[in-house]
């Protein structure tokens, strides 16, 4: 067996239980309080790291679950003394869905590392790596560790070379680590061997690979992956685990056993924190959080590249306008747009963009009306598109508009400050301003609801 693996040491696992893996198949509605239980365990395991904070958590648990984010990373950070936090920071966007000022990046990487984080795993949507040079820039001068990632897809445009050229460059930046992002199980097992492999011959820095089981590849994938030498992969303990998630931990550290690439975790104390998480999921499904649907493979999403996330907001569009029956023709137009647009790789917020156009184009007539997001797509608002746009389409969406050929956030004035001020009434710390910042809808109302609750405890706890 041992001849099968370039490398001889053991594999090293990040396990997503605590975001990812509850994000992909929960729609991030896990609870501080289920997670809490299972952190000594967690703690005691030897994982690389815990993904545990970033993503849509931050929205999700202001929005959905009353709690703070802040705290939520603060109270893991106690919980988990042993083991390296960390989070996904969508580059000059942040956690939110437009490009920030670089003053609001440093002062989120900032704030990020000092309440708890020690990894940042940074992409951009289109790899445009412009947009993640404030972030990996601010990561390093607060101590924190730079994981750069590459939103893997495919396309005449994306091919092996691109990703390794785009390796080393994000390795000149800076990366302590460089992440394949493969958000949508596109990356099958064959290419999954060659690609660790050419990394490793070009980098010098740890390859991190993360993928899903959406399609069904995903075990294979950290096989043949592990067999290439890769050092580090994202797994979930299995009670998340599969379908949109990721593959299952204790499946991969069984499979590895006794071999050169030995994780060296042990089942026994991964099942004792599988145990707990079986109750959560039972919890959820009863609660009807988790959905049937993001528990199976679709290899169409082979076809499509529509990741799980994607496909659900394609279905709730498409029910709003009375026409679920029309999901096959929304499938079929995806590809389409997404090769009109400049092949932008299928994550957020390109998949929302690309996904959102392709409903109108259904709906409506092909480019009929084209949305704010498309526009701004196509203008270059988001950074520099991957491949060659149809310009007929482009000129139909902005006209004679001049097309961004700068780093987006160089048009950007410095905000923080403006942000101070206007929530200055609202806001009771820094961290209270970023989330204000991100989510001026959502922080707000949020903030208020938390501080009535805080008087009301303190009140009860003193006539006690």
């Amino acid at each position: 067996m041992d001849e099968l693996f370039n490398v001889k040491k053991p594999l090293q696992i990040t396990d997503t239980i605590l975001r990812d893996a509850h994000q992909s198949q929960a729609a991030t509605r896990m609870k501080l309080e289920d997670m809490l239980p299972a952190c000594e365990i967690l703690d005691s395991i030897g994982y690389w790291s815990i993904e545990c904070w970033g993503g849509a958590t931050f929205d999700s648990c202001m929005r959905f679950l009353n709690e703070d984010p802040w705290e939520r990373l603060r109270t893991l950070r106690k919980a988990l003394p042993n083991t390296r936090l960390q989070m996904l920071l969508r580059g000059q966007n942040l956690l939110g869905y437009r490009h920030y000022a670089d003053d609001m990046v440093e002062a989120f990487c900032a704030k990020s590392i000092e309440n708890g984080i020690d990894v940042v795993r940074i992409f951009d949507a289109l790899n445009d790596v412009r947009n993640m040079e404030a972030s990996i820039r601010a990561v390093k001068k607060y101590g924190g560790m730079v994981e750069a990632a590459m939103s893997y897809t495919t396309s005449p445009v994306h091919n092996e070379e691109y990703f390794v050229e785009k390796a080393a460059v994000l390795e000149q930046m800076g990366a302590d680590t460089i992440c394949i992002k493969d958000m949508a199980n596109l990356l099958l097992p064959a290419d999954a061997y060659s690609l660790v492999k050419k990394l490793k011959e070009r980098v010098s820095v740890p390859i991190h690979l993360h993928t899903h089981n959406t399609t069904g590849t995903g075990a294979m994938v950290y096989l043949m992956a592990a067999m290439a030498g890769v050092d580090i992969v994202d797994c979930a303990l299995s009670p998340f685990a599969n379908g949109t998630s990721q593959p299952a931990t204790e499946s991969l550290v069984a499979t590895l056993a006794g071999t050169e690439r030995d994780t060296g975790l042990d089942l026994i104390r991964l099942n004792d924190a599988a145990v707990h998480f079986k109750g959560v999921a039972a919890k959820m499904e009863k609660e009807g959080t988790i959905s049937s649907k993001v528990l199976r493979a679709d290899p169409n999403t082979l076809i499509y590249q529509v990741p799980g996330g994607m496909l659900s907001n394609l279905i709730s569009q498409l029910k709003q306008a009375n026409a679920e029956n029309r999901l096959e023709e929304v499938l079929a137009e995806v590809p389409r747009v997404r090769e009109d647009f400049g092949y932008p790789p299928l994550v957020t917020p390109t998949s929302q963009i690309v996904g959102t156009q392709a409903v109108f184009n259904v709906l409506m007539g092909r480019y009929k009306t084209f949305t704010k997001e498309s526009k701004g797509l196509l203008r270059g608002e988001y950074g520099e598109l991957p491949g060659k746009v149809n310009e007929d389409i482009r000129k139909m969406a902005i006209g004679d508009d001049e097309v961004v050929a700068c780093r987006p956030a160089d048009l950007l004035k410095p905000e923080l400050e403006s942000v101070r001020e206007q929530f200055s009434d609202v806001a009771k710390s820094e961290e209270d301003i970023l989330s204000c910042a991100m989510f001026p809808q959502v922080a707000p109302e949020f903030i208020k609801k938390r501080d009535k609750s805080c008087v009301r405890e303190i009140s009860v706890e003193w006539i006690r």
